[in-house]
C-alpha cells in the first residue's frame, strides 16, 4: 500500500460507468424473499431525519404502513393530504443513506422526494427555532462526489425550493430559503467552521442536502430538502432542539407534500 495518497479516493469514480450493483437488483431480491407485489411507490416521498415525527403520526392514525415497500433497511408509512398521499420513511440519518433510500424510489416510480431534516445555526442572523428552505449546499461530505464531478457546492431544484417556501409560510415559523453546509460529521463543527461559512453566506448546517441535490441532478429527479433548525452554539442550551409540537411537524409535512405536488400537475 503507498505510503502517500497521491489523490482522494472520492475523487477518482468514473461517474459515466455503470454501477455493478444497482437498485433494481436489489428491489427484485427483496421483492422475491418477501413475495411482495409489484406497485409503484407514491409519485411523492419524504425521508424524515429524525423519526419521532413518523411513530406519532403512527401512533394516532395519520400514517400506516406500505406493505409494497419492497426494501431490506427501511418501512415506508403513507400519509393521506388533501385527497393524494406521500410516502413517509423515517430515520434516514446522513447522506449516505438518505441517497441509498432515494435510489430504491425513483427505481420505485418515486417522481419528487424531500428531506425534512434536524439542523444547526450557522447564520447568527437566523432565527431559532426556524425553517430553511436549501437552495444549495456545501459539498463537505462524500456521497455527493460518487454523482457529480468535484465542485465546492451543489445546486437544488430552483422551482420546487420556490414552491417550499410558499407552502410553508402560513405556519408561523420564520421561513428563510439559501445555502446550507451538509457535513459527514456533526461532532466536528468548529468554530472557525462556523464562522468562515456564516460569513461566506450559509444558513445552517445539516447531513443530507449535497448528497440528495447531487442524486437528484444525476439521476432525474426532484429533490428538495427542509431544514429544522431548532439548535446553535450560542443559543441556550435549556432552549435546544425544541421543534415544537408533533402537530406542528404534520403542519410542515403536508406543507411540503403541497409544493411537490405543485410538480407533479402539468403546466
Amino acid at each position: 500500500m503507498p505510503n502517500e495518497l497521491k489523490r482522494p479516493p472520492l475523487l477518482q469514480h468514473s461517474l459515466d460507468k455503470p454501477s455493478v450493483f444497482t437498485p433494481e437488483s436489489l428491489i427484485e431480491a427483496v421483492r422475491a424473499e418477501r413475495n411482495l407485489p409489484r406497485e409503484p411507490v407514491p409519485e411523492v416521498c419524504v425521508l424524515e431525519f429524525d423519526g419521532d415525527l413518523t411513530d406519532w403520526l403512527v401512533a394516532n392514525g395519520h400514517a400506516r404502513k406500505w406493505r409494497p415497500w419492497a426494501c431490506f433497511h427501511t418501512s415506508m408509512e403513507t400519509v393521506e393530504v388533501d385527497g393524494g398521499c406521500f410516502g413517509l420513511i423515517a430515520r434516514t440519518i446522513g447522506g449516505p443513506y438518505a441517497v441509498l433510500v432515494a435510489e430504491q424510489l425513483a427505481a420505485s416510480g418515486a417522481r419528487v422526494i424531500l428531506g425534512l431534516t434536524s439542523a444547526g445555526q450557522v447564520s447568527p442572523g437566523l432565527p431559532i427555532p426556524s425553517l430553511v428552505v436549501a437552495t444549495s449546499a456545501l459539498r463537505d461530505e462524500g456521497t455527493s462526489y460518487h454523482y457529480l464531478p468535484a465542485t465546492e457546492t451543489v445546486g437544488g431544484d430552483a422551482r420546487l425550493a420556490a414552491n417550499l417556501q410558499v407552502e410553508l409560510g402560513g405556519l408561523g415559523l420564520p421561513v428563510v430559503s439559501g445555502p446550507v453546509w451538509t457535513t459527514d460529521a456533526p461532532y466536528r463543527e468548529t468554530s472557525e467552521q462556523l464562522e468562515r461559512h456564516a460569513r461566506d453566506g450559509f444558513l445552517a448546517v445539516e447531513m443530507q442536502a449535497a448528497a440528495l441535490f447531487a442524486f437528484g441532478a444525476a439521476r432525474g429527479v426532484r429533490c428538495g430538502v427542509v431544514a429544522h433548525v431548532t439548535n446553535g452554539s450560542t443559543h441556550s442550551p435549556e432552549a435546544q432542539f425544541d421543534k415544537g409540537t408533533h402537530g406542528l411537524g404534520f403542519e410542515i409535512l403536508k406543507a411540503m407534500f403541497r409544493a411537490a405536488r405543485c410538480e407533479l400537475t402539468p403546466a
